[in-house]
């Protein structure tokens, strides 16, 4: 059996690209998301990327990145990037008139696990960060364009997405970059496609969960309201001024 490579990566995220789209074509049969569909889709992203820094500051601190102080200086980097990446994504739900919908159980999951395993196997960590900034490239991101017609879409409501996949340079080739110049032993590139490939079955999941109405996850639906009264104050005050090194289109 062929070594594993960082090209196992790649092949993991070209997957998940194709799997994406599939995904779209059968939930939406060629017609534009729906208002219901991207205010879950905003919702699971919102969840998704709270508290973010957290994971990225845990993975800087292992042994295995001391002498590779060109990935931890990335990984503060990104993490202070995304710290407030949420925040966008509650804007764009605000400029909805919508506040985010609860935590769904695959984004509960996601945390659950890799939370629990980001300070002993960071590269598990990272591998799904590598998928889930990439996951709107390629044919995905041809794919979501298409979709992204309904007319309530305006520019300031579709934001968060426009910083994936309309901007120069996507974080996702900065994080992967970051990855193959790291000089990474074979354990770490086993635990990047680890983590990749839990972290497509996962997401897919949540992409299922907003677009398609008769997805299992929806079973477990709350609701309860979602965010605290603290919560809704501060994504009322957040600006584009607060972003720092985060570059969201106009």
């Amino acid at each position: 059996m062929p070594a594993i490579t960082l090209c196992h990566l790649d092949e993991c995220i070209l997957q998940a690209q194709s799997l994406f789209t599939r995904l779209l074509a059968k939930v939406l049969k060629d017609q534009p998301v729906s208002r219901e569909q991207y205010v879950r889709y905003l919702s699971f992203q919102y969840h998704l990327t709270k508290y973010i820094r957290l994971d990225f500051l845990a993975a800087s601190g292992h042994r295995d990145l001391a002498l590779r102080r060109g990935l931890r200086d990335f990984l503060w980097r990104f993490a202070d990037d995304e710290e407030l990446r949420y925040l966008v994504a509650a804007k764009d739900l605000a400029a909805l008139g919508q506040a985010p919908l609860p935590m769904c159980l695959d984004v509960e999951m996601w945390h659950a696990y890799f939370r629990s395993i980001v300070r002993d196997r960071p590269f598990i960590r990272l591998g799904a960060a590598a998928l889930l900034e990439n996951a709107l490239a390629g044919v995905a991101g041809d794919s979501m364009e298409r979709a992204l017609r309904g007319s309530f879409l305006t520019s300031a409501n579709t934001r968060f997405l426009l910083r994936h996949w309309r901007e120069g340079r996507m974080p996702g080739r900065q994080i992967l970059d970051a990855l193959h110049d790291a000089d990474l032993e074979h354990g770490h590139i086993q635990d990047l496609v680890e983590g990749a490939d839990k972290a497509a079955v996962l997401y897919l999941r949540m992409v299922e969960w907003a677009f398609d109405g008769e997805s299992l996850s929806r079973i477990c639906d709350d609701l309860s309201p979602t965010i605290s009264a603290i919560e809704a104050q501060r994504i009322a005050d957040f600006k584009d001024s607060d972003l720092r090194g985060v570059r969201v289109p106009a």
